[in-house]
């Protein structure tokens, strides 16, 4: 089975750019690995969009459960270019979550991906952010000045708009301490476009690890209270994710063919007694996608490959029976239609 990918210019740009970045992000982790851990590397795992006709992907996930507890990097191209009845040309992306296993070493999430339109506009959607079971004031300050460097002016723009997009208002706080998010971006000039987000992703992914290897040093005796903590920090943004993240409802609504690499996202474990303490606390409707979420898990709160696959249904579902519950997603300033772009 092969994957066709989009033929424009832009969106080969775009390809061979997340190609790289994923590449670089594994090498890195691998090495962390051999450096920190079991010295086991990535493995890769392909997916296929209508069996390719339509794109599909590459994910690299973890094999070292000493190092993480989940750890995912994808890259997808869903592209249209044969398909008349769309208006979407392509959609091309690099997509990672990394949730370490020491509870001191914070998680992060990542995305930067490209949208072409078959009327020739297009936009970046750049995302990084850092989400610690346990706050730790220099790493907030090294990631958040990494950030700033590596974002020429858009800094604070990014900023105000990740601040926004990962506050959780039922729980009143964020899911993390940094947040960067840029979304629906493009200046007249695309080689900077371009080399901005390789700049600020190659920038991340080195400030991570350097700040992951220092904490897996410094901590290496783990008791049950930084445990009891990290759990709770998982449940957390399993919340977040399943609830509220618009990117993460979307990829469920647009196809079914990476539900597994769409929800890389969950942690391995999850406190399912503190989840559902939290329905409470959420707003008319939501209340029944928090209920539908925890039928999906076992007591236990593992989320392995099978809770995975009853949650893309379960979440999916939902949304399909309930449409106008969409606009209580999270947003930045701005809201692309990226479901209707599939249509």
């Amino acid at each position: 089975m092969t994957r066709i990918k989009a033929q424009s210019p832009d969106s080969l740009l775009a390809d061979s750019l997340v190609t790289h970045l994923q590449s670089y992000f594994v090498k890195a982790l691998d090495t962390l690995s051999s450096e920190i851990g079991d010295s086991k590397n990535f493995e890769a795992l392909e997916w296929f969009r209508e069996e390719g006709k339509f794109g599909g992907g590459v994910r690299y996930v973890s094999t070292d459960d000493t190092l993480f507890n989940r750890a995912s990097v994808n890259i997808s191209q869903v592209q249209y270019e044969a398909d008349p009845s769309k208006t979407l040309a392509s959609a091309t992306a690099l997509s990672s979550i990394i949730h370490p296993l020491n509870p001191y070493a914070p998680s992060i999430h990542m995305h930067v991906s490209w949208t072409e339109m078959k009327d020739g506009k297009g936009y970046w959607r750049m995302m990084a952010d850092l989400n610690p079971s346990i706050f730790d004031k220099d790493d907030t300050t090294k990631f958040q000045e990494c950030l700033e460097n590596s974002s020429n002016t858009y800094y604070e723009e990014a900023s105000k708009q990740g601040d926004k997009y990962f506050f959780i208002p039922s729980l009143e706080r964020h899911r993390g301490v940094s947040h960067f998010y840029l979304e629906d971006f493009k200046t007249d000039d695309k080689v900077a476009d371009l080399q901005m987000a390789k700049t600020l992703v190659e920038n991340v992914i080195d400030t991570y690890i350097e700040i992951v290897k220092a904490q897996c040093l410094k901590h290496e005796n783990i008791n049950e209270e930084d445990k009891e903590k990290q759990l709770a920090y998982h449940t957390l943004y399993l919340f977040q994710v399943l609830t509220l993240d618009r990117g993460t409802t979307s990829g469920l609504l647009v196809h079914a063919q990476n539900d597994v690499g769409i929800l890389g996202s969950i942690p391995a474990f999850v406190n399912k007694e503190l989840l559902l303490s939290w329905k409470d606390k959420m707003p008319k409707g939501q209340e029944d996608l928090l209920q539908v979420i925890a039928d999906c898990l076992d007591d236990d709160g593992s989320v392995e490959e099978e809770q995975k696959i009853k949650l893309a249904q379960g979440v999916r579902n939902f949304y399909q029976k309930n449409p106008e519950a969409l606009k209580m997603q999270a947003c930045g300033n701005v809201s692309v239609p990226t479901v209707q772009n599939h249509k």
